[in-house]
């Protein structure tokens, strides 16, 4: 009975996950001449006229290249740098590192949309507005504590021994990083990609701010073309959020093996 009980409970939460998807498929799949408040629809018409007319009206093409350039760009960042400052918090042990680590679970609480104003600004003065690097610096910012957090608890994992022989073998600390240490932080690399590039990739509240030419759109952006002042298009609305899932779910798929690993060593050590 009770293995009955646990069986019951996965499925019932893995229905309540697959049904927002389940809504999305249903509306991008059919006709917008069906109206859902008079009708009953249960299975998809399969009708991909809606994702046609959304990847035009809304120049999608564009709008996925703007978005991998910009969540590219900020992954690279995050992991280049944060892997650097988690090796070093974690390997040398003073109160300045400390005092960097504590600092950085600081901002962790503290919600992004809080520095755009200020940040907008800055853009302003910078000529920062419309462009991928500015972007790309705001979102890898925004993302960096949390990733630093996840290298630092991972890294304090891992046996100080092979780095010592590498030193001892004539490799600086530096090098003794990126030769034997990088490469075994595969599973804390792919969270950190996951989390944070889904994050990225999803971002609208900076972006509205920041990417104000139709050109610089990005997916999100892209999506909120068919919402109007008296109701939205909700068809293709639902096609566009197909079309810029997809990357995503592709990436979450390249590296979700060494996901949960990662995750969950740096989050409980350190």
């Amino acid at each position: 009975m009770q293995k009955f009980l646990k069986i019951l409970v996965i499925l019932l939460i893995t229905l309540l996950a697959i049904f927002p998807f389940y809504v999305l498929s249903l509306l991008a799949f059919t006709p917008s001449s069906v109206n859902f408040s008079k009708e009953l629809v249960l299975i998809p018409e399969l009708y991909g006229k809606n994702l046609t007319s959304a990847w035009k009206t809304a120049k999608m093409g564009r709008s996925i290249l703007n978005s991998l350039i910009i969540t590219l760009g900020a992954v690279t960042i995050l992991v280049i740098f944060a892997s650097m400052a988690g090796y070093a918090i974690s390997r040398i042990q003073n109160k300045f590192n400390k005092f960097i680590f504590y600092l950085m679970l600081g901002c962790m609480m503290i919600p992004g949309i809080i520095n755009t104003v200020p940040l907008y600004t800055l853009m302003i003065k910078i000529g920062g507005i419309n462009t991928y690097w500015a972007m790309i610096l705001i979102c890898a910012t925004n993302a960096l504590p949390f990733s630093v957090f996840l290298y630092t608890g991972f890294i304090s994992s891992l046996p100080i021994n092979i780095e010592e022989a590498a030193i001892i073998d004539g490799c600086t600390k530096f090098g003794s990083f990126w030769r034997i240490v990088f490469p075994i932080l595969k599973p804390v690399t792919s969270a950190v990609i996951i989390i944070n590039g889904l994050n990225i990739w999803n971002n609208y509240a900076q972006a509205i701010f920041f990417l104000q030419k139709q050109s610089m759109r990005t997916i999100p952006l892209a999506i909120s073309m068919f919402y109007q002042q008296y109701g939205a298009k909700w068809h293709l609305m639902a096609a566009a959020a197909m079309i810029g899932l997809t990357p995503a779910v592709i990436i979450f798929i390249i590296f979700q093996k060494y996901f949960i690993k990662g995750i969950t060593a740096g989050s409980l050590k350190g």
